[in-house]
């Protein structure tokens, strides 16, 4: 029986999935197997040592203390993808939002309310102030080609605009769903320079912080737009709001509010609207007790933002996992130990990311608990979980 601790309420369409007679599954079990999460802050939440994994229903993860995680052998999950039309469709709304000043029409509409018999021809004389242009035959730069880059490219194309999209670490899954008319960049200032709108769409790390600045603003038309609803950081706040002010940029959309940005007229402030769907959140539940359920009896890893993607068919019903620094002679240490007891390995994977590695092996004896102590043992070895194939 697996133990499940649930610490946000999570969509009943995702907990239905779990088999009741396998799975024990409630807010206040003690000693979980796995931890299954929303927004619910762990950093300074005792993870009991009994948790193999987390799975954080929805992308981001800052909610998840990962480094403490990988030294202690837990697997964290989050549910890519999940939420991608939710934040589509939020993203094409922006578009719409950034050129023809709708909100700053509806606001002023909403002032003339003690006008009430002069409210028609305020209005016809006063909606002037609010044109802008339409988004057909202008030029989109998705930067990032993710689940939700390729569908925003996709969905912009079939509205009529031109789309370029740049990503170095394009995935050959996006890349089969990217449309056909879709044009690639090779360079990040070759797509600014071109586009009148620009959408992100990238993870941010130390490398995409401040990805866009005033050097990145210099190179675009004069009047563009930009939208992140990825993250804050990739846009220098100081930046984006000088080029603003002196009217080199027309506006900007943003998920991520904060007083400097709120005190600019020319941004659009959304409160962190991207995923807040029923939908997406029923998707990013579905998708994380999938790979959980998946972990937890088969061993294989997907999705994890620590640890190496790692399936394996499970022909034996005996199975071992093993997750290790990424330093030489691992498996030969492991495989040792095992032959050293008589243990036949049938088939073997072993990947790596970063600092960490993983192996699945399975084998035609049951693990005897003096393996178990014995790999424990070794330098290196983090966490060591046996498993029996389900019938």
């Amino acid at each position: 029986m697996f133990r499940i601790r649930t610490m946000n309420k999570i969509s009943p369409m995702g907990l239905e999935l779990f088999p009741r007679d396998r799975y024990e599954v409630a807010s206040e079990i003690p000693n979980p197997d796995a931890i299954l999460v929303r927004s619910a802050d762990l950093h300074n939440t005792e993870i009991p040592e009994t948790v193999v994994a987390i799975a954080r229903a929805g992308v981001g993860y800052n909610n998840i203390p990962v480094p403490q995680c990988s030294d202690c052998g837990v697997v964290v999950f989050n549910t890519p993808g999940g939420n991608a039309n939710a934040v589509k469709e939020l993203v094409i709304a922006s578009l719409l939002f950034s050129s023809r000043r709708i909100l700053e029409g509806i606001n002023w509409s909403a002032s003339l309310s003690d006008h009430a018999d002069e409210i028609p021809d305020l209005v016809e004389k006063g909606k002037s102030q609010f044109e802008g242009p339409e988004i057909r035959g202008k030029i989109l730069g998705v930067v990032g080609l993710g689940a939700v880059g390729v569908m925003v490219a996709n969905d912009a194309i079939s509205l009529g605009m031109e789309v370029i999209g740049y990503d170095p670490f394009i995935s050959v899954d996006a890349a089969w769903n990217l449309s056909r008319a879709v044009k690639r960049a090779d360079t990040l200032e070759g797509l600014l320079a071109r586009a009148d709108y620009v959408s992100l769409h990238t993870p941010l790390s130390d490398t995409t912080k401040g990805l866009l600045n005033a050097e990145k603003f210099r190179l675009m038309k004069k009047g563009s737009r930009i939208i992140n609803l990825a993250r804050g950081g990739l846009v220098n706040e100081g930046d984006i709001i000088a080029a603003l002010e002196t009217e080199k940029l027309s506006a900007y959309v943003t998920d991520f509010p904060t007083a400097e940005l709120l005190a600019c007229k020319k941004v659009i402030c959304i409160p962190h609207l991207g995923a807040s769907t029923p939908e997406a959140e029923d998707n990013c539940a579905i998708m994380a007790v999938q790979q959980l359920m998946e972990f937890l009896e088969s061993g294989a890893i997907k999705n994890a933002v620590n640890y190496p993607r790692c399936r394996l068919d499970q022909r034996e019903a005996h199975r071992l996992l093993v997750i290790n620094r990424n330093i030489p002679n691992m498996v030969g240490q492991i495989t040792t130990i095992l032959a050293g007891m008589n243990i036949n390995i049938t088939d073997l994977i072993n990947h790596h990311r970063d600092e960490y590695a993983y192996n699945i092996i399975d084998t035609e004896q049951k693990i005897p608990d003096e393996a178990l102590t014995r790999l424990k043992t070794v330098g290196g070895i983090i966490r060591v979980r046996t498993i029996e194939k389900f019938e």
